[in-house]
Order: C-alpha cells, then structure tokens, then sequence
C-alpha cells in the first residue's frame, strides 16, 4: 500500500480513501447531480499569450497564462502531463491574498506550447526554456520572481534554480517532490499509466473520470485543468458513445529481445489506430514514452534543492515522502516545509486555498510582498 501511494510522481494519485476535497466549492448537495463541464481560463487568469523563444532550429511557442499587475511574479510549473491550466484556482487565490503577479507555463510538450523538438524533455533542456521565455518577458532586468513548481515541475524549478537561469530569482517552492519516494516510484509507474483509460468519448468523461478516481479531489480545479491533459483526437470517426476505457500502452525497456520491442511496436501502432478509430479525447501527453528522461528528472534532486541559495519552501501530501537528505536538511533549518494532509498528489488542486495560504506566510515573512489590504491571514 505504501508503494502505491507514491506511483504519481510523475502522473497523479490513483484513489485513495477519503472522497473529494471537502473545500471544493463546487460540492453538491445530497441527490444532487455533480456539474462535469468545463470552466474557460479566463475565469481564472486574466490574460494568455504565446512567448516565441528564439533557438537553433526556429521558434519555440509557449503558452503562458497570467494575473496581477505588480508584486514578485510567482512563476508557476506544472507536473508531468498536467498544463498550465492546473494551476487555474490557486491564481486566483493566490491573487485575493497577497500583491503578485502569476506566470503559469505550459513546459515543453504540454499544453498548448509548440516546440520544435518536442521529444527532448530533459531536466537541462526545460530548465533553460524557463530561462527564455523569462529573458523574452523581462529582458535583462526581471522583476523580483519566485519558481514554484509542482512535480516533474518541482524538479525543473529545482533544476533552473541551480543552474541560475533566472538572476532576480527570490524563492523556490517545491510541491510534493522528493527524490528518495519519486525514485522508488519510477519502477511501478509504466503499470500505473496502464491503468488509465485511454481515451475518452468526451472532455466532461475526462473531467468526471479525473475525480470520480481521485486523480483530482476538487470539481472546481478538474473542470478547470483537464483540458489541458486531453485532446480532440484527429480524424475521429466514433459516436460519442465510444470506448473509453482502452488502456494506455506501453514502452518496453530498450534491453528487452528485438521480438518484443517488434510485438510492442505493432500493438502501439494499432492502439493508436484504435485511438482514432473509437474515441473523440485522448491524453496530450504519452507520459509512457518520456521514461528515458525520468531518471534526470529526479536523481541528484534532494542535495540539488539543499544548495539552492534562495529561501525554500516544501509542501508535501504526507510526511512520509521525506528522504534522508531532505530530513537531516530540515533538521537543520535549511529550508521550511510543511504538510498539507487529506490531499492527493495535485496538493496545488485538491487544496488551492491551504497552498496559497502556506505560499503567502512564506512570501511576506521574507518580506518578499505584502498582504493585500483588507485580507485577514
């Protein structure tokens, strides 16, 4: 059980005991019907716009989604499959609490970012495409920018951090990422992207699906998010009452026999026939085949989050994600953490107000901001 507790982190949590958050403000009465439909960015964010970043090969497009005016800018990214959009809610309180401003960027191969190379999802290479799309928002003097991020995000932001891509960087925050549980993770976590359905006959089945398996535990949040983890299949030719329950396939490791890898190559290629075939959503990102790059991701994490030189901020589901490291770290003050209990892996979702509420401690008592006139903490 333990194990299986930590197989999202890359993903999210499969379900666990304690149904929905009970904050959510979209829960429903008892007999009531739950509203699976989905919720427009702008309800959230206040702008979108697309940050063209110059490379060797031509032009990277990124997504990006912001609020505010003035303040630090909170700099916000995402987990492994999830987009920008997963952090919809938290803007918004965020906002209502102290003086920011919020970035949220969709990462390389999410969203609605378009790169050129959209294989390369290396820790190295995302770390400097958050560099970029700064130097292309701020030019040679940003604002004052705090990096949190969530995840695969949390690891990035840990990674961007030491490599000084951002020079007014303030703060980092990191969401419910450890190396020592993320790295026991990686070996279950091809079965639990089995487990998934594949597809979807609609964006409200996505929304519904993501709650009712407790991926995420607020309504709110997932009628928000989900349409930036699934997409409109091309050429589909199915009735909305298609199969939804296709599993994902699967990658086999490189050093298995040629038969195999021929045998999965062919099974993959008409999983995706079936993909068209039989269904209208399916997910924007084959987390199954980023595996190469999980490794980098995460390994090395811990001692690379404790030499970061800015004040550290750690939110995690359960104190039992903690490794040695990061224990003996805290122990000593070198960073400030804290649990947020009755969550899923999506902490920044299940319980956007309690995230805020902890980022926003963090940030004026480091005087990084003030609280918003009129606020009671």
């Amino acid at each position: 059980m333990e194990k299986q507790l930590h197989l999202n982190l890359l993903a999210s949590r499969p379900p666990m005991a304690g149904g929905f958050q009970s904050g959510s403000k979209m829960k429903m009465g008892p007999g009531r019907k739950r509203d699976f439909s989905p919720l427009a960015w702008s309800q959230y964010f206040e702008t979108m716009e697309d940050v063209e970043v110059e490379n060797e090969n031509g032009k990277d497009i990124f997504r990006i989604y912001c609020s505010g005016s003035h303040g630090p800018v909170l700099l916000l990214l995402h987990g492994g499959g999830h987009s920008a959009l997963s952090w919809a809610v938290f803007t918004a309180v965020i906002c209502s609490r102290i003086n920011c401003r919020v970035v949220a960027m969709d990462l390389r191969a999410h969203g609605d970012t378009k790169v050129k190379n959209p294989e390369d999802l290396s820790a190295d290479t995302m770390a400097k495409d958050i560099g970029k799309v700064v130097e292309v928002l701020y030019g040679e003097t940003p604002p004052p920018i705090m990096i949190i991020g969530h995840s695969m995000g949390g690891a990035v932001a840990v990674h961007t951090a030491v490599a000084s891509h951002i020079p007014s960087l303030i703060g980092l925050c990191v969401i419910d990422v450890v190396e020592g549980t993320a790295m026991d993770a990686l070996n279950s976590m091809q079965n639990f992207l089995r487990s998934r359905p594949k597809t979807f006959k609609s964006l409200e089945n996505a929304i519904e699906w993501s709650v009712k398996s407790g991926q995420i535990r607020n309504i709110e949040s997932a009628r928000v998010s989900m349409g930036g983890q699934v997409k409109k299949c091309e050429e589909s030719t199915s009735s909305p009452g298609g199969s939804n329950s296709i599993d994902e396939g699967i990658i086999e490791e490189e050093e298995e026999e040629d038969v195999e890898e021929e045998s999965n190559k062919k099974r993959m290629k008409e999983d995706d026939q079936e993909i068209k075939k039989e269904s209208i959503f399916t997910w924007r990102v084959q987390l199954s085949k980023t595996e190469k790059y999980w490794d980098g991701w995460f390994r090395g994490l811990s001692a690379l989050f404790l030499t970061c030189p800015v004040p550290k901020l750690l939110l995690l589901a359960g104190v039992d994600r903690l490794d040695k490291e990061l224990t003996i770290g805290q122990m000593q003050g070198k960073f400030q953490m804290q649990v947020l209990p009755q969550c899923g892996h999506a902490v920044h979702e299940d319980a956007p107000e309690k995230v805020a509420d902890a980022l926003a401690t963090f940030m004026v008592r480091h005087k990084f901001t003030e609280f918003k006139e009129g606020y009671l903490c």
